[in-house]
């Protein structure tokens, strides 16, 4: 498959931030900000959704590894992190357990073998795809899971008053032909249907304002907790 439509904007703007900031300033503006503050989030999320020692997760879109740093400050997990942009996956490595794998990979398919982990996340990937290269993740994240095992995504919508700042923002972008990548929003319906096409039982979705795993904030983003069912 082609790399993704935003690799080379995406290369670019992690280039630049590099050689303009400190490195963890860089690392940290390369995934939003908040590096640490998103990562124990992004950690309080996936223990919500049933994630513990000894599991394996796949952290599809990884970046400079906040969910990595995070996981690896408080449970032991078998850890594989994927990302388009080496220099991201460079400087995850720095912040991450030694046994800790990071994999380059600018494919729509996961480097992994059938039924292999226990969960695959995706948090703000899904934001910039189109649905079909999503859908084409989903599928291959399907094969990738032990039965039983769950999908993590976060996904912006619409129904999410919140949300709607992206899109202005988008807008504005747009006008001005200065869109640095692609902002997508989901709505719940769609994975709905996506779930029944691919075989995944819709366990949770939980909106950008709530946060049922307890102490750490809310994602911002909304979320859909998927599963694979077990084998007949």
């Amino acid at each position: 498959m082609a790399d993704f439509h935003f690799v080379e904007d995406y290369e670019k703007l992690v280039a630049h931030l590099v050689a303009t900031l400190p490195i963890d300033e860089a690392m940290s503006r390369a995934v939003g900000g908040a590096f640490e503050q998103v990562g124990l989030v992004e950690r309080a999320v996936v223990a919500y959704a049933g994630l513990h020692d000894g599991q394996q997760i796949i952290d599809l879109g990884c970046g400079s590894g906040r969910l990595a740093w995070a996981l690896g400050q408080a449970m032991q997990v078998e850890y594989i992190g994927i990302d388009i942009v080496q220099a991201l996956l460079d400087y995850a490595v720095t912040r991450s357990p030694p046994d800790y794998r990071f994999i380059l990979n600018r494919t729509l398919a996961i480097p992994a073998p059938d039924m292999s982990a226990d969960m695959v996340t995706a948090f703000s990937v899904f934001t910039h795809l189109l649905h079909v290269e999503s859908y084409l993740y989903m599928e291959d994240i399907f094969r990738v899971l032990r039965p039983g095992g769950r999908l993590v995504f976060s996904f912006l919508e619409f129904a999410e008053p919140k949300h709607w700042n992206v899109f202005g923002l988008t807008l504005d972008a747009q006008r001005r032909s200065t869109l640095p990548h692609l902002n997508q929003f989901i709505e719940r319906n769609a994975i709905d249907l996506w779930c029944q096409k691919l075989g995944f039982i819709r366990e949770a979705f939980v909106d950008g304002s709530d946060a049922p795993w307890g102490d750490a904030p809310p994602l911002w983003q909304s979320l859909a907790i998927l599963r694979r069912p077990p084998l007949d």
